[in-house]
């Protein structure tokens, strides 16, 4: 009986090994969901690489690794080569480390800017990363990854446009920062129905049912090239990024 238990605990963890996650990460719940894995945890099988990228998406001890240093003329962002309706997605990912600080300024429950006595923005310096998820291609339905202090998940491509209704951009504005320290691994669980998004970061509601104007039917999912060096130094910006676990039930 011992051996028996032994082998089916082996098995379990070969598993988990197999699907890219290792022996004590979420694969067994993801596949007996319904789910299928973007990231086998060896290559970039089913993803598409910026043409001329010179190796800087690449995985590293089994995880998505990036450097904001590709080398592509055009398109610096890895995507996958399926594309995708309506889905729940998880991904996890982390930020290395902060490339210097950046002016941030201070986002707003209804997602307009703290301003001063004359209009002016009101920001504070911090250090800051940069990278985020695009929805079906569309890279103003970016869940941004950062450290400005709304924190993850927001959308800031119609957050931040002042033409979107009033109500939008309150919706796409995270309800509270849910993000761990740089450095930390985080998890997105992601729900596209439509053009509406609910997002959970870290099992925390940030986003809940809020619309994506223009939204495209279908496209890939897209995690971001953002910042790169600038003057011998990287941009206060820089997507210095890993992702793993990545996970997509489609729900049509």
């Amino acid at each position: 009986m011992k051996l028996r238990r032994c082998i089916s605990i082996f098995a379990i963890a070969l598993v988990g090994c197999v699907l890219g996650n290792g022996p004590n990460a979420f694969g067994q719940a993801e596949v007996a969901d319904g789910f299928q894995s973007l990231f086998n945890g060896t290559d970039l099988s089913g993803w598409v690489i910026p043409e001329g990228d010179g190796g800087h998406w690449k995985v590293v001890d089994g995880v998505i690794d990036y450097d904001a240093m590709s080398e592509a003329s055009g398109d610096k962002n890895l995507k996958t080569e399926q594309e995708f309706t309506d889905f729940i997605l998880k991904i996890d990912w982390r930020l290395k480390q902060t490339t210097g600080l950046m002016d941030i300024p201070v986002v707003l429950s209804d997602g307009t800017y703290l301003t001063d006595r004359s209009g002016n923005k009101i920001t504070i310096k911090r250090p800051n990363a940069d990278s985020g998820v695009y929805l079906r291609g569309d890279s103003r339905a970016q869940l941004n990854i950062w450290c400005w202090p709304i924190g993850s998940g927001e959308v800031y491509g119609h957050r931040n446009n002042p033409k979107t209704p009033p109500e939008i951009r309150a919706a796409l504005t995270p309800r509270l920062n849910a993000d761990k320290p740089v450095g930390q691994w985080n998890r997105f669980e992601i729900i596209l129905v439509d053009d509406r998004v609910t997002v959970m970061l870290n099992d925390q509601l940030v986003l809940e049912n809020a619309q994506l104007p223009g939204l495209p039917e279908k496209g890939p999912i897209v995690l971001q090239h953002h910042g790169g060096m600038r003057d011998g130094e990287y941009s206060p910006a820089s997507s210095l990024i890993q992702f793993k676990n990545i996970w997509i039930k489609p729900l049509d």
